[in-house]
């Protein structure tokens, strides 16, 4: 039996898995990492703590396997995309706390460069609109905020990566600078139709071609890991984003196939073969993770709150003990009795992209209770995500392909059999979920495998999907359509204060 290992480093935490060549996940250990907020609307990682979870976990995944780091055949990465760090290319040492994607302190320069023209050819060039979200205006941020960095910058002596790359330098030990096209594809600087660094892209955002790390197909070897790190040279061979990640793990590389993940946030993404897809309903276009020269592409969703608002009922309210709890207390109700909870904490991105809305509780009644709220909660995920899979269903039929027939979901929060009903019930689909959900993890795994030459190709890779359960929609369509209707007044009322 062959063995890989996936690391996957996300938005609260860091894990490791220890995956066969079948698929089967055989060890995982994880860690969670802190979220510091300096100031409203800031949020930032401490790049160092990112690096001890994540390595400590790999060794922890690999000791729990019974495995020696030897055995280890290739390692995958997929990480939380747009998250930026700035570095030091001699100590390796960072800058400044990273600046994580759901972070909006840039967002007055990206509204600069709306106002003076400059959204037609960024998105023409990147597939994206332009927004604080992505990780240009973070990285100038940091070239413009932190003492001396500029001219550093200028001199050569830095390095800027998203955290696929900052794993990547690690563990090579300082030796390779790269990164994959489905994380290149997210920074508002790489240009989606040349698949490289666009000159003018970085004139506009005032960005050094010098801090940029080489871009490689997903599926391709990174260079070796320090046997200091781990105990071995072992080869990394794949590497992608994280959602790009889970639309390969879930077997989604045929144009029309499409998957959610349910994770801190929300992420639907369609693969849409060789071709850009282009978008009038609020979606972007992005490249999916890919093996070989030819290029790969996708539709992506993005929803910015999706299971940080179980987090938000836990810390922030404390009406949760555990996470787990908030099934138990929304069933505790037959619904939310008209309460509608826009969970827009750091804005609203697809379809809407409005970087001002902030969240709301509206239809509260005196005989509302904390289960409403809690159904409501959970309710504002699956309302999110059918209004990216409407738009989606728009884009595709305006383009003459055909609408989506199922939808494969997973991420923590799809084990909650509450809200996956709900979905179905509200997009009127099947939707599908895998015998493993951590699909995030298996796509690196199944990159490394197919980078390292272990699977001959793609359909060695999709024979490996299972189902475990097809929730099947049982509401009328009329009441969706109503549901859905209080849902956009919903976020009316949001947009309005």
């Amino acid at each position: 039996m062959t063995f890989i290992l996936a690391l996957d480093q996300g938005t609260s935490s860091s894990r490791s898995l220890v995956v066969a060549a079948d698929g089967r996940i055989l060890a995982k250990a994880q860690q969670e990492t802190q979220q510091y907020y300096p100031r409203t609307d800031w949020v930032e990682h401490d790049p160092q703590e990112i690096l001890d979870t994540q390595f400590r976990t790999a060794r922890q995944a690999i000791e729990q396997a019974g495995l020696r780091p030897q055995d280890i055949h290739a390692i995958g990465i997929t990480n939380q995309r747009e998250t930026t760090v700035l570095w030091d290319r001699q100590t390796g040492q960072a800058l400044h706390k990273a600046i994580v994607w759901q972070d909006r302190r840039a967002e007055d320069f990206c509204a600069q460069l709306r106002e003076q023209g400059h959204e037609a050819t960024i998105t023409g060039k990147t597939g994206l609109p332009i927004d604080a979200y992505f990780s240009a205006s973070k990285l100038r941020w940091l070239l413009d905020s932190v003492p001396g960095a500029r001219e550093r910058a200028a001199r050569g002596e830095l390095a800027f990566g998203t955290i696929d790359s900052w794993l990547i330098w690690h563990l090579s030990g300082g030796k390779v600078h790269a990164t994959d096209v489905s994380n290149a594809s997210r920074t508002l600087l790489y240009n989606i139709h040349s698949q490289q660094w666009d000159d003018e892209l970085l004139a506009l955002f005032n960005i050094p071609a010098s801090v940029l790390p080489q871009v490689q197909s997903s599926a391709s070897e990174f260079g070796h890991c320090s046997p200091e790190i781990l105990g071995s040279p072992i080869p990394i061979c794949g590497v992608a984003g994280d959602q790009q990640s889970a639309l390969f793990g879930q077997a989604c590389t045929t144009p029309g196939m499409a998957k959610n993940t349910y994770g801190t946030g929300c992420f639907l993404l369609m693969h849409c073969g060789s071709q850009v897809p282009q978008s009038h309903n609020g979606l972007i276009a992005t490249s999916a993770a890919h093996h070989g020269d030819a290029p790969a592409y996708a539709l992506e969703g993005s929803v910015f709150i999706g299971g940080a608002v179980v987090q938000w009922l836990r810390d922030g309210l404390g009406a949760l003990e555990h996470s787990a709890q908030v099934e138990e207390l929304a069933r505790s109700v037959p619904d939310a009795q008209g309460v509608r909870l826009v969970p827009a904490f750091t804005g609203l991105g697809a379809p809407y992209w409005d970087a001002q809305v902030r969240g709301t509780i509206t239809g509260l009644t005196r005989a509302s209770t904390m289960a409403h709220i809690a159904r409501a909660a959970l309710d504002s995920i699956a309302y999110q995500s059918a209004a990216v899979l409407q738009a989606m269903n728009r884009d595709v039929q305006a383009n003459g392909g055909p609408a989506l027939h199922e939808l494969r979901v997973d991420g923590g929060a799809c084990a909650n059999n509450l809200l996956m009903q709900f979905q179905a019930d509200l997009l009127g689909l099947p939707v599908v979920r895998p015998v493993t959900i951590e699909t995030t993890a298996l796509g690196a795994a199944y990159l490394a495998g197919l980078g390292s030459g272990l699977y001959s190709g793609l359909p060695e890779i999709a024979a490996l999907w299972q189902c475990d359960r097809v929730f099947e929609p049982i509401m009328s369509r009329d009441e969706a359509q109503n549901l859905m209707l209080s849902w956009e007044q919903a976020v009316r009322q949001a947009r309005t204060y």
